[in-house]
């Protein structure tokens, strides 16, 4: 393996194998939960040499920084473009309760509790992303004339996320007790305001 000033040379970025790593240990996070991505594993799930692991990371957190980061940036795009849409209640709440982007959520917050360098990483997009839509939602219930001082924009920031988070956790021990309604309460309440969803919200 080259070596530069004493250090192990890193791939670069944008290489192709590094992706189809990034893919192969978020589908493993998603399939199989945290503990099974292992540098083998990655490999084995690529289809590439275990070595190319630790060419393209030197450890296995600078593997999962890389994968939560690509997974937020292209989860605040998605956002970003949802809260612009003439349907931004609707299109948050459908953003907020996918359950495949809420479980590799959850893994990663699992994974937080033994690696600090993912926390704070966790809790500064956190952080973005609840700015994000607190904005869109104060704006939208303005619009609507919904008195923001009843209750605030942020708390139904923090009701959406927690329902999806919630609900998911919830289905991956088997349980679906109370779900249905919760969806229907929460989608009775968007539909007052916004009416039936756009196909496109």
């Amino acid at each position: 393996m080259a070596e530069i000033s004493g250090l192990r040379r890193i791939g670069a970025p944008e290489a192709k194998n590094r992706g189809v790593l990034l893919d192969a240990a978020e589908q493993l996070l998603l399939e199989e939960g945290y503990a099974s991505v292992t540098s083998r594993r990655v490999a084995e799930k690529a289809g590439l040499k275990p070595q190319l692991v630790h060419y393209y990371f030197r450890t296995m957190e600078d593997l999962f920084l890389a994968v939560f980061r690509r997974m937020a940036e292209a989860g605040l795009s998605v956002l970003q473009t949802a809260l612009a849409s003439p349907q931004p209640l609707w299109s948050l709440w459908r953003f907020s309760t996918q359950p495949e982007a809420t479980r590799l959520t959850m893994e990663f917050m699992g994974l937080a509790n033994h690696r600090k360098a993912l926390r704070a990483e966790i809790v500064y997009y956190a952080e973005r992303f609840r700015e994000e839509q607190n904005a869109a939602i104060g704006a939208a219930l303005a619009r609507y004339g919904v008195a923001s001082s009843d209750v605030p924009p942020v708390v139904w920031t923090v009701f959406a996320t927690s329902v999806s988070q919630g609900l998911v956790m919830e289905r991956a021990l088997g349980m679906t007790t109370g779900h249905a309604e919760t969806f229907a309460y929460c989608e009775q309440w968007i539909r007052r305001l916004e009416g039936e969803p756009l196909p496109d919200a």
